[in-house]
């Protein structure tokens, strides 16, 4: 399974290293359990808090308040759900697709997290939308989390291997000057 870098023409897009990885099996359990989830907040003024402040770092990059909200709102349940740093996941998809959520790389990976097409099918999931903000952060967060554990937790390893980059610093070094940058809370 492999998620592309950037979309097509975002300025600085480095290249996918490949056009597909092997379709996991584990990975897509996962997915399916995530997919059967309820969508619900566990501390609603936690989330506030965070909303708040993340959601004036990213009024510049998504202008519409209701798209903004929406991006965050399921960034922060689907991290938490995936026990992720929202943060983390803040930066990948600002590496990933600028926050643009109608975004195809060249290997046709959609949306904010850059979900590989191929997930519909793995899934069942015919006439689905990767496009969907909220489907789309879930599937992302949980093939994050997956590469996290299967990484032992070494963030470098987990995040090259999202991209679909394994043994290249490139892709994490991207992620993790953008984490520090703009979305790690001071």
């Amino acid at each position: 399974m492999m998620l592309a870098l950037l979309i097509v023409g975002l300025p600085g897009a480095l290249p996918a290293s490949a056009a597909s990885q092997e379709r996991d099996p584990a990975l897509r359990q996962r997915l399916q359990a995530a997919l059967a989830e309820p969508v619900s907040f566990a501390d609603r003024y936690e989330a506030e808090v965070w909303l708040t402040d993340m959601a004036g770092r990213l009024a510049r990059k998504v202008p519409d308040p209701d798209e903004r909200i929406e991006i965050l709102e399921a960034v922060h349940r689907e991290a938490t759900r995936a026990q992720l740093p929202p943060e983390m996941v803040l930066a990948v998809i600002d590496v990933e697709s600028g926050f643009q959520r109608y975004a195809v790389s060249r290997a046709n990976a959609q949306g904010l997290m850059q979900i590989m097409r191929f997930w519909l099918k793995e899934l069942d999931m015919p006439g689905h939308a990767l496009l969907d903000i909220q489907d789309n952060i879930r599937m992302g967060c949980t093939i994050l989390r997956y590469y996290y554990d299967l990484e032992d937790g070494n963030w470098n390893r987990a995040l090259a291997r999202y991209n679909g980059s394994l043994g290249s610093q490139k892709y994490p070094n991207l992620v993790f000057d953008r984490l520090r940058s703009r979305w790690y809370q001071q």
